[in-house]
């Protein structure tokens, strides 16, 4: 079953919106208060929490949101909306630019299973009434602007714009394991006259550098987290290569060529790429992406999606993703997937999101995985290291 395909954002029309955060308790200090820190990090000795405790407390200019790895398949952290704190369960998605969450006022199935915000249990609400429609490749909604305060990671960003769903059409938004979107693309890409979420952070002086990070785990639960206002750099090795954003829409930049066995088998003389972190997969045009699945030996299934033997694991090599003139390994282990019993897939997908794909390149989840990645906003870059 597909989840995620492509998180790519479409802005159908022009709303404005303004969010106040509200703080969350760090699951550090939760386990302090309840005496049960120190048990859980002798259980769970490499995630984010450990790390803190090793190097003492974190970087004060960096702040950090942890997120919840499912099944390798999205990554959700948490934010809350209003006064007092409504807690919702987001994905910070580089791949759109808005935020939005669940109505009280919402009449499709999906809001049944989600939190939704209710506007009169808030002091610092403030609706704007206009209408917004927001176009992703695996669902949409249909709702109304407004403001409110928005709290996450020890922010809290004041009057920020964000949406509200009156209806979430189709059966992806009706399971996801999230409750709404906090989309990090460029302004640009999002609802014409809002601000952004990571906007607003660097406007009101919330942040020290205008930049945010990714570093997401391989199989366990815990572990990710999105930093912003800084980088941690225990959670990369070597240097960050640095490579300039392409188009200031999508965090999109120039690819250079994929390989295998030092063979060209995609992306031939340069094309485009977007780092999307809304996307689980390794998207590309329909008929590359099948070239690449008759190389790896993938058959399609009934169900649509490409089904490989367990074995090319072991037998399969690397894929090699060049950009910017330095090579990014990406083994069969992370373009092979295991799923129910024994069966493994492909984590290659076609893009159907689209014109806007043509020749370009999504590298979603399975890229990301292993190079922890630095967007930043104020020189327009994006910076790549293996992530440890």
């Amino acid at each position: 079953m597909k989840w995620f395909g492509v998180l790519a954002l479409v802005a159908l029309s022009e709303c404005l919106v303004t969010i106040p955060l509200t703080r969350i308790k760090s699951i550090r200090e939760n386990l302090r208060e309840k005496d049960r820190l120190k048990d859980y990090l002798e259980k769970h000795p490499y995630n984010l929490a450990y790390k803190f405790l090793e190097s003492g407390d974190p970087d004060p200019g960096i702040h950090y949101e942890p997120m919840r790895n499912y099944l390798d398949l999205a990554y959700v952290g948490t934010i809350s909306i209003g006064t007092p704190p409504q807690e919702f369960k987001v994905i910070f998605d580089t791949g759109s630019t808005d935020l939005w969450v669940p109505s009280i006022y919402c009449s499709s199935p999906a809001c049944t299973n989600h939190n939704v915000f209710n506007p009169l249990l808030s002091s610092t609400f403030r609706i704007s009434g206009r209408p917004i429609h927001l176009q992703y490749g695996s669902g949409r909604m249909s709702g109304f602007l407004a403001y409110d305060t928005v709290r996450f990671g020890g922010l809290v960003d004041e009057s920020q714009a964000f949406g509200l769903s009156l209806r979430e059409p189709g059966k992806f938004m009706e399971y996801a394991v999230f409750d709404g979107i906090l989309g990090l693309g460029y302004p640009s890409l999002g609802l014409g006259g809002t601000i952004p979420v990571f906007d607003n952070l660097w406007r009101q002086g919330l942040i020290s550098e205008e930049l945010f990070a990714f570093y997401l785990s391989k199989k366990e639960e815990e572990g990710s987290v999105v930093m912003f206002g800084g980088v941690d750099h225990s959670y990369y090795s070597g240097d960050l290569n640095w490579v300039p954003v392409s188009r200031p829409f999508y965090w999109q930049l120039s690819m250079d060529s994929i390989s295998m066995n030092g063979v060209v088998i995609a992306c031939d003389g340069g094309c485009e790429a977007i780092i999307d972190t809304g996307t689980s997969l390794l998207i590309g045009p329909s008929d590359i992406v099948f070239n690449i699945q008759k190389i790896i030996n993938a058959n399609q299934s009934y169900s649509g999606e490409y089904i490989i033997d367990c074995d090319g694991v072991n037998t399969l090599p690397d894929i090699v993703f060049t950009i910017n003139g330095i090579n990014y390994p990406v083994p069969a282990s992370a373009y092979i997937r295991e799923g129910h019993q024994g069966t493994c897939y492909s984590n290659f997908d076609e893009g159907r999101g689209g014109s806007f794909l043509s020749d370009s390149w999504i590298l979603g989840d399975v890229f990301l995985r292993l190079y922890f990645t630095v967007f930043d906003r104020a020189n327009n870059t994006i910076g790549l290291a293996p992530a440890v």
